[in-house]
């Protein structure tokens, strides 16, 4: 009766107004102080929670991210690869040659080092 676009429409619609109904039933239910602190093991925290991380650890996550996408991409890659032959070889190589330079560059600028 509606289409796919609008049955779209409509899960999009409901599910902005559930998003927005639970946005106004969460402002209110009220809490206490000691109910907003984060929780550390029953003591209370010794720094603040927004305090800001060393931008060494950003680089780490990057990498750390690139990696993951590669594992990502290998794995559909791994199934294909028997029936694509040596095509998909060359495509892997040149994926992780480009994560390879990154990671020489990085590597090169100091982003690997702590201290």
């Amino acid at each position: 009766m509606l289409g796919p676009l609008g049955a779209a429409f409509a899960v999009f619609v409901a599910i902005t107004g559930f998003a927005l109904a639970l946005r106004a039933l969460g402002g209110v239910a009220t809490t206490t102080a000691s109910e907003r602190l984060p929780f550390a093991g029953g003591y209370p925290p010794r720094v603040h929670a927004w305090s800001r991380f060393h931008a060494r650890y950003y680089v780490m996550a990057f990498v750390f991210l690139a990696f993951d996408m590669e594992m990502v991409y290998m794995y559909p890659w791994a199934v294909v690869f028997a029936s694509e032959g040596a095509i998909a070889l060359v495509e892997m190589g040149w994926f992780i040659l480009v994560l390879l330079l990154g990671i020489l560059y990085t590597w090169r600028e100091g982003g690997f080092d702590w201290a």
